[in-house]
């Protein structure tokens, strides 16, 4: 790559939620002729894998104060100082055009160096009600792009809608032709995220394991289950009769979701613009635990078009998961207008017009 080609520093956080979009970003930008550094730590580095080889990784040290006890409280500010000073010494070697944040807290570093040294920044924000750390920014950052709206923003602040930017593994599927539930095999897929997954563990082998014999045996089952409890929830298919493949990760979420009747998901706003891209039919189990609730926020257009059926934690249990994958599997047209409606949400443009709102800001 040319030395003159513009630099896009690119600072995600560490879970799928934050590094998704990223990538996005960065696959867009590569093909428009830029350099590109992802500035992350090293649980964020996990989750990068999918990012092109082009794409140069900083890691940086982070930390946040809302975990790890008194000592990682006190230890926290110390980390992010450490990370900052190492920020701004790679920006002064190396000047990005622009900046982009995603959000999470090792997004603070690059964040942080680029407002002293007033290089064009902007950031991200993936979900309904915006995160504590591009909260922090959002006064400080010259645009701010929305992934959900409408997202609540900090007053006075104003953000463009452009939707979550996809990979382009779910924009090759965008649109795919949704096959209805019939008479023939039946495909659930099951993923949870990055967090908070187990509560889907322990009601949905349940939940299938309730539904009628003639829809049991036509069901392939796949679900994405954290590592501890990938053997327990195995056993519990098998034991059911359920054909199901269980695992900690699956790399191939867009081909089993072009695939798939029926999803049953977390509330995720890098989950649900995949759901909606794609097009399919969902239950959502918003994550309790979520800061600000900001799940429920991000499911709340799907719920309202009848793309999904969204069941809060405080309700959930097997039976009325049961009830509900029973209604959708058991009903072709109403699963196709569900698959419809989740489509006619979808905002595959969406790394595209973010990039347009970096090309604005830089020179």
């Amino acid at each position: 790559m040319s030395g003159a080609a513009r630099l896009a520093l690119i600072a995600a956080g560490g879970t799928g939620g934050h590094m998704f979009p990223a990538q996005a970003l960065a696959e867009r930008l590569l093909a428009d002729g830029w350099r590109v550094k992802l500035s992350t730590d090293d649980r964020g580095a996990r989750y990068a894998g999918g990012f092109p080889p082009e794409v140069a990784r900083e890691i940086v040290r982070s930390a946040t104060t809302a975990r790890g006890g008194l000592a990682g409280k006190l230890s926290a500010p110390l980390r992010i100082g450490q990370g900052l000073m190492g920020a701004l010494r790679a920006m002064r070697r190396d000047r990005p055009a622009v900046v982009v944040g995603f959000g999470g807290y090792p997004t603070i570093p690059a964040m942080g160096a680029a407002s002293i040294l007033g290089v064009p920044r902007m950031i991200h924000e993936q979900n309904g009600i915006m995160g504590r750390v591009n909260r922090i920014f959002a006064r400080r950052v010259d645009r701010i792009a929305c992934g959900t709206w409408p997202t609540e923003l900090p007053q006075g602040v104003e953000g463009a809608h452009v939707g979550n930017p996809v990979r382009q593994a779910v924009l090759d599927r965008a649109a795919a032709p949704y096959h209805p539930p019939g008479d023939g095999a039946l495909h659930l897929l099951v993923i949870g995220g990055s967090q908070g997954a187990r509560v889907l563990s322990d009601c949905v082998p349940a939940a299938v394991a309730a539904l009628p014999d003639e829809l049991r045996v036509r069901l392939q089952v796949s679900h994405q289950a954290r590592a501890e409890d990938a053997e327990r929830v195995t056993r519990a298919y098998a034991e059911a009769g359920i054909r199901a493949e269980v695992r900690p990760f699956f790399t191939d979420v867009p081909e089993r979701l072009a695939a798939c009747q029926l999803v049953v998901s977390r509330a995720g706003a890098s989950s649900i613009a995949d759901i909606t891209v794609i097009g399919r039919p969902a239950i959502l189990i918003p994550f309790a635990a979520a800061a600000g609730d900001h799940q429920t926020a991000n499911a709340r257009a799907l719920a309202e078009s009848g793309a999904a059926v969204v069941l809060p934690e405080s309700v959930l249990d097997a039976e009325s998961l049961a009830r509900d994958l029973r209604a959708i599997l058991t009903d072709g047209p109403r699963a196709k207008a569900m698959a419809e409606a989740a489509l006619s949400l979808g905002r595959p443009n969406a790394a595209a017009r973010l990039h347009d709102l970096v090309t604005e800001l830089t020179p």
